[in-house]
């Protein structure tokens, strides 16, 4: 063993257990090697995307966003999919201004990262001082651009950046109940037609804005997210 000549006073001692030889040197985190989504992520020569048409009563041609994602940390157990970039294409020219306007700032704030998921509710909340629309199924848009803001929070489910919140069990067996006193009540009726996916003359739901809410029992009930006047 080889001798070390000590050159100061010693001030303190420490017993060497079998333990300490145990101890490995703390390895840098994995968890500095996943790619977060910044502005500094460069854009790769394919991304992958969706596009959803959206058609409303305001023009006779529809409107087709596209919104593209970026695949970070590829084939490994921090893979994410992430928006990068939305384009909106129509051949109606009366908002393309505007339109233009909005896709930049939509996607400069996706490729800021972090959650983006409040662009949703920002767009959605716009409301058309001329009046608002329902679209197919009974769901009510404020403005054309609630709908674009729709089709966004479509696409960020579809990529499980926002979660589907479940109707508990006791919500799905009273909406299935309502469903079938209903029908029982229109399959005697001479008057059984309807467009949507709700009845006719339901009234509109203010929790999900969609016309699915009838009245059964003397209670105002959704049909779609299961609302109840009755508590």
């Amino acid at each position: 063993m080889m001798a070390v000549k000590l050159k100061s006073k010693i001030v303190g001692y420490k017993v060497k257990s079998a333990d300490d030889e145990k101890v490995e040197p703390i390895a840098e985190s994995s968890v500095a090697d996943v790619i977060q989504m910044h502005e500094k992520v460069e854009r790769p020569e394919m991304l992958v995307g969706s596009t959803y048409k959206i058609k409303t009563p305001l023009s006779e041609h529809a409107l087709y966003v596209t919104i593209n994602d970026i695949v970070l940390n590829q084939d490994t157990e921090h893979e994410l999919r992430r928006p990068f970039e939305v384009f909106i294409n129509s051949k109606n020219m009366d908002h393309f201004q505007w339109i233009v306007a909005l896709t930049r700032i939509i996607s400069a704030v996706f490729r800021k990262g972090g959650d983006v998921t409040f662009l949703v509710d920002e767009l959605k909340a716009v409301f058309d001082p001329r009046g608002g629309y329902f679209k197919k199924g009974g769901q009510f848009m404020p403005s054309l651009v609630a709908e674009i803001g729709d089709a966004i929070e479509s696409h960020l489910r579809m990529i499980g950046m926002i979660q589907d919140e479940d109707l508990d069990e006791h919500q799905k067996k009273m909406i299935a109940e309502k469903r079938a006193q209903l029908e029982a009540v229109q399959s005697k009726s001479e008057d059984n037609s309807n467009d949507g996916d709700f009845p006719a003359g339901a009234e509109l739901c203010p929790k999900c804005s969609t016309k699915a809410m009838i009245k059964m029992d003397g209670c105002l009930t959704c049909l779609n997210c299961g609302d109840s006047k009755c508590g």
